[in-house]
Formats: C-alpha cells, structure tokens, sequence
C-alpha cells in the first residue's frame, strides 16, 4: 500500500465524523480495530473497538448533525499516518448531558493511524476537548 493510499484512508476515516462519507467501515477498518481516545468526550482515557467506535461516530451524527471536517496536516511514514484535523458544527441533539445549545464550536485533534493489511488497524487520537467544551458552555 502507498503512502499516498494510507493518507486517503485516513481522510476517509475521519470524514466519517462529519457524515458526509458513506463509506462502509469495514472498507476502512480491520475486523479487530481499536481506537485510543485521550481524553475521551466523558472524561479520562479509553480504547473501543470498531463496533463501539461506530456507535460513538452516530451519537456524535446526532448531536452536530452539520459536523465539517477540515484536514490541516498530513505525514505518513512506514505504516503510520498522523493526521491533524479541525472539526467545526453547531450542537443540535444533545451532547454529554447538555440539551441542544445551536452554539457553533469548533476544535482541533491528531489521530495517528496504524495500517494492517490494507486498513486502519488502530488509531490514537488526542483532542482539544478542553475548547470545545468551553464553547459549548459546559465549563462552568
């Protein structure tokens, strides 16, 4: 796989956040995928596996229904990619226990991605959840 193919499937990967890629993750992702959130949205470290993954990417469908995905940096060696992404919606659903606020926030993040076999095997993300949720108002 070339390094440009495993850029691609990150970006991929990541679109899927905002909803407006409908591709098929097992088209993406292995069988055994494991994604380490730090922090996760609730609060402390955690690592999900595919199908909890896709569950948490609908939850998040639902609370920023308009979710746009902006790719900032992109660098790939060996069978990792690093991505630096910027997401930016509108809370319309409910989010971590907060009704919908119609606030627009934006944040940023680095997911790193391992490729196995031609797909994402496990990602690390670390984002700014700090940012996001001071614009929403759940910082008191």
């Amino acid at each position: 796989m070339m390094l440009e193919d495993k850029k691609s499937l990150s970006r991929r990967a990541l679109e899927m956040w905002g909803g407006c890629n409908s591709d098929d993750p097992d088209s993406v992702f292995t069988k055994s995928y494991t994604n380490h959130q730090e922090p996760t949205a609730a609060g402390g470290v955690g690592a999900v596996d595919l199908a909890s993954w896709i569950a948490l990417v609908e939850s998040n469908h639902r609370a920023f229904p308009d979710l746009a995905v902006e790719i900032l940096t992109q660098i790939g060696e060996g069978d990792r990619v690093a991505t630096h992404w910027r997401f930016t919606a509108t809370q319309q659903g409910a989010y971590q226990g907060l009704a919908p606020t119609g606030r627009r926030v934006s944040w940023t993040g680095v997911q790193i991605d391992r490729f196995e076999h031609g797909r994402i095997a496990e990602s690390w993300v670390s984002w700014d959840k700090y940012t996001q949720f001071d614009e929403l108002g759940l910082l008191k």
